[in-house]
């Protein structure tokens, strides 16, 4: 294995749990050969009418809890 691969598993375990998801979502990402970046702009498109639609009060936020409790029934 290489030194780089040997250093990150060598220090995984000093990394919170939000620093391990990023990793694993770069490498997970590192793995695609192709980049659309018409997601991108479709994700962006509606992450913004979905914040515009909150902050107008036209739809209302679900707490993670609430969500959970829906998903285990």
């Amino acid at each position: 294995m290489s030194a780089v691969f040997n250093r990150v598993i060598q220090n995984i375990g000093k990394l919170s749990s939000d620093e391990k998801a990023l990793v694993a979502h770069c490498l997970i990402s590192s793995l695609e050969l192709k980049h659309d970046d018409n997601v991108d702009k479709a994700w962006g498109e509606l992450a913004q009418k979905r914040f515009i639609e909150l902050e107008s009060g036209a739809k209302k936020g679900v707490s993670w809890e609430s969500i959970k409790k829906e998903v285990t029934r």
